[in-house]
């Protein structure tokens, strides 16, 4: 592999927030749900939402990743350069507000900081989110690989060329793996525009959940839930998100890309298990961090559907603040594809 050349830790602290707004959609909130299979009756009846004390349909967890794709398009296309392909490895989701529809977010997007580990370098983007009364809803940290090298076939820029939809532009081989391009202009403040700043205090809003506090104990497991993927939930997903990159969907673009065959998105897994935190929860507001280290991959053939069976145990509680930590266990055809992921919630 070669070293990339140019000083991308002299990037770290790059700052910009995006001009444009983006307003969830209470549809787009339910087919976002639906291609993460979460079926909680927030993301999808008014009335339910309200029960559990929403303003409108409540967002599923990740659903935040589909404006932080289009908020971070400038950083990946003409800030870190150089690199052939983008993998991404960890993902952290901090929640201080529940997303629901109507809201307009803002986002600020920050390099946060660069690590080189065994020839590789590791760069971590941060998203602020904003709504429209200038609170800081979520957080989110997203940790990719830069490779530089012979490691990507060299014909796969022009090969996603010929197959990605029209509309879709794909200026270099940075679009083949882990960050896809989206398809929106951003617009941005200079970077010396001052960063939004979280109070430690802002989760006010009480948790109802389904399960209280008093219910649970270290090394409790949660009840198994197994996800099946076929092609046709990768080409939904890849529409609903945004997420334009060939190798989710096209044999020969996997191929390409040194995989041994098409695969789901990452943040597709993630979002099966945001939900199924959630679903035992039974309040998708009750999580208030969510992170994952991505180890491996869902293969998903064209004659048979890929699955991802989901289990989870208590790891330790917190009496004082009435909160929890559950570690999550995501497997694949015997594969672990979470090296480690976590979830931090409220009870009631």
């Amino acid at each position: 592999m070669v070293e990339a050349t140019f000083d991308v830790a002299g990037q770290v602290g790059h700052h910009y927030r995006v001009d444009d707004y983006y307003e969830v959609g209470r549809e787009k909130i339910r087919e976002y749900a639906r291609a993460v299979q979460d079926f909680h009756p927030a993301h999808w009846s008014e009335d339910a939402a309200d029960e559990l004390g929403y303003a409108g349909l409540v967002a599923p967890t990740t659903f935040i990743s589909i404006a932080a794709m289009l908020a971070n398009r400038k950083l990946f296309e003409s800030v870190i350069t150089g690199y052939d392909v983008f993998v991404q490895t960890d993902q952290v989701f901090e929640m201080y507000h529940p997303v629901v529809a109507g809201d307009r977010l803002v986002s600020d997007v920050e390099l946060a900081s660069v690590r080189r580990i065994a020839g590789k370098d590791l760069l971590t983007v941060k998203n602020t989110f904003t709504d429209q009364t200038g609170r800081v809803v979520q957080v989110m940290h997203t940790t990719v690989v830069g490779i530089t090298g012979e490691d990507v076939d060299a014909g796969i820029s022009g090969a996603i060329e010929r197959v990605v939809m029209h509309g879709i532009e794909v200026p270099s081989r940075t679009a083949t793996a882990g960050h896809a391009v989206a398809d929106r202009q951003t617009v941005t403040h200079p970077v010396s525009e001052p960063r939004p700043h979280q109070s430690t205090t802002v989760r006010t809003r009480v948790p109802r959940t389904g399960i209280r506090f008093e219910d649970i104990s270290v090394g409790d497991e949660l009840p198994t839930r197994i996800a099946r993927l076929t092609r046709g939930d990768l080409v939904n997903y890849a529409g609903v998100a945004g997420d334009a990159n060939p190798i989710h969907w096209h044999d020969d673009i996997a191929a390409l890309a040194g995989l041994p065959d098409v695969i789901a998105h990452g943040m597709l897994t993630m979002g099966l298990g945001a939900g199924f935190i959630t679903e035992w929860l039974g309040d998708p507001g009750a999580m208030t961090r969510y992170a994952v280290r991505l180890s491996n991959y869902t293969i998903v053939e064209a004659a048979s559907p890929g699955s991802v069976e989901f289990t989870g145990r208590v790891k330790s509680v917190d009496p004082d603040t009435r909160t929890a930590v559950i570690v999550i266990v995501a497997k694949s055809a015997g594969r672990k594809i979470f090296g480690l992921a976590t979830a931090d919630v409220r009870l009631a």
